[in-house]
């Protein structure tokens, strides 16, 4: 039998004990962040786009990689700027080990670009988000960048429609279930049906502009813990919002209060605040201030 023909035999197979064990579900479109990670939908000639299977049933059909998506340096950073943001990276010690110096570097020239606008008010600290890293490392930092300390450093869960361990897929469109690059300002808090969160507003059009309408917000979620990852391998999926461990969350909602800046970066990151040159002017005449 040729290769191709025993790989779809293989897969009916597959598709088929998969039926028969009764693991297809309806998928329950309902508002809010309420996917898991023993949810992930699959489209095809042979499931209506709303059946949903395990993930440990699928992943041997397609593999989930953990190879990271390369960053490049941004242009026209000042030497003095970069060697500031090399300083800041050493300074934060061994919380921000995997925070990559290249995503560093964005998050700070964005601040610098950003603050002086006034579309931030908050000065001195960010929060940036690497969802191109695996979700099952904690890969979202607040970081107080007078001081050069990492303030919280947790989990955070990305979009369904993002993809499974890795974010690949980002999307600024309603009913997308995708996390959406860029920057961001926070915004209010409120008591929502995840409990206490906090609203932000997309600072880059085209890739989150939507974000304040698409209800995407900071909150709480099960599927966003280390006890989630010990039971399914990896965390749940939200419907776009940056979930966040029950453990961690209100410190972390509270620290980031209305004004501050947040970066979700990944793969495909473009933004007019990524500008290296505005940056180094700001930062030899205020520093972080």
């Amino acid at each position: 039998m040729p290769k191709s023909k025993r790989t779809e035999a293989a897969f009916d197979t597959l598709f088929a004990s998969i039926v028969s064990r009764g693991y297809i579900l309806g998928l329950l479109l309902v508002a809010g962040c309420q996917l898991r990670a023993d949810e992930a939908p699959i489209a095809g000639p042979l499931l209506a786009a709303s059946a949903v299977v395990p993930v440990a049933a699928i992943a041997a059909v397609v593999p989930d990689s953990l190879a990271l998506t390369p960053v490049s340096a941004l242009p026209d950073v000042p030497d003095t700027l970069r060697q500031a943001i090399r300083h800041l990276h050493a300074a934060l010690g061994p919380q921000a080990a995997s925070l990559r110096p290249e995503v560093l570097e964005q998050a700070c020239v964005g601040y610098l670009t950003l603050h002086p606008t006034g579309r931030i008010e908050r000065a001195g600290l960010l929060a940036v988000a690497d969802m191109d890293l695996p979700n099952t490392t904690p890969r979202l930092w607040v970081l107080d960048l007078r001081a050069g300390q990492v303030l919280h450093h947790s989990l955070v869960a990305h979009g369904e429609g993002s993809g499974r361990l890795r974010a690949t897929r980002f999307s600024n469109q309603e009913k997308s279930a995708c996390t959406s690059l860029g920057f961001y300002r926070t915004a209010g808090t409120y008591d929502g049906i995840h409990g206490y969160s906090r609203r932000i507003e997309g600072l880059d059009k085209g890739q989150n502009a939507n974000a304040f309408d698409r209800y995407v917000v900071l909150h709480a979620a099960d599927y966003a813990s280390p006890r989630y990852i010990a039971q399914h391998g990896r965390l749940g999926y939200s419907r776009g919002c940056p979930a966040l461990p029950p453990e961690q969350y209100k410190e972390i909602i509270a620290s980031v209060r209305v004004g501050s800046m947040l970066l979700i970066s990944g793969p495909g990151l473009a933004s007019r605040w990524l500008d290296g040159a505005a940056a180094g002017k700001r930062f030899l005449a205020r520093g972080w201030e």
